[in-house]
């Protein structure tokens, strides 16, 4: 308790759950864009049940991670060496993450741009694809993006309690924009090709860091935010155009 009291009394850590609960909402923002493509392919009664179990697969998988960070240091431990560059299992999970998102996005930009019946195109891809399948592949890129996030929150903070709130938190904020950005996707095509970019360019990203190639997230998300900005003004002036 009086571990507890002090950093409800301390600013500092106030401040870093505050930074630390807008960071895990940014890295979060891969993770969301993943579930609400995948969720949007399954028949709508089930959609919000596959959002909440893949969220609630993020929240227990990122509290495991926090309750065992000494696991997190075995992580990064080389555990082989190729091409001069020695492969931790973070960054074998990193590569091979990054190798499913390059391979999903891919096989759904081929399957949206070779689809020709347009007015199919919103009811095929929900029965490709079954419930366990899903709820599968969104786990399976829990544990990419939950390594990712709680290893930026450990290196922001020492305290296990404002990673728990700040992890917490940051679930609940996405648990609540999940619904609607799903939506959203799923009525504007454009936007669906826009986010399988995204998705495209985030698992390059992933394996370039696997392999020792970091890049700095600041682009990525910046290039991101510039791109959905320019698709909003095509979409205004789509819009415009038919009124």
């Amino acid at each position: 308790m009086d571990v507890i009291t002090s950093l409800l009394l301390d600013p500092a850590a106030w401040a870093a759950l505050l930074t630390l609960v807008v960071m895990e909402v940014v890295l979060g923002i891969d993770n969301l864009i993943f579930i609400s493509i995948l969720t949007n392919k399954l028949p709508q009664a089930m959609r919000g049940k596959a959002r909440a179990f893949g969220l609630g697969g993020a929240l227990v998988m990122r509290i495991l991670l926090l309750f065992t960070l000494s696991s997190l240091t075995a992580m990064k431990e080389p555990v082989f060496n190729a091409l001069g560059h020695g492969y931790s299992w973070r960054d074998i999970i990193l590569i091979a993450g990054g190798l499913f998102l390059v391979y999903k996005a891919t096989s759904e930009i081929s399957h949206a741009t070779d689809h020709k019946a347009g007015d199919d195109h919103d009811q095929k891809p929900k029965k490709s694809l079954g419930f366990a399948a899903a709820i599968a592949q969104i786990l399976m890129l829990d544990i990419v993006f939950s390594i990712d996030s709680i290893l930026t929150a450990v290196g922001m903070t020492d305290h296990l309690p404002i990673m728990i709130i700040a992890v917490l938190v940051a679930v609940f904020l996405m648990f609540v924009a999940s619904g609607p950005i799903s939506a959203f996707i799923g009525r504007h095509p454009s936007i669906v090709m826009l986010a399988l970019g995204f998705l495209l360019m985030i698992g390059a990203v992933l394996i370039m860091d696997g392999t020792g190639h970091h890049v700095d997230k600041g682009y990525i998300y910046g290039a991101m935010a510039f791109a959905a900005f320019v698709e909003g003004l095509q979409m205004l002036r789509r819009k415009r155009s038919k009124s």
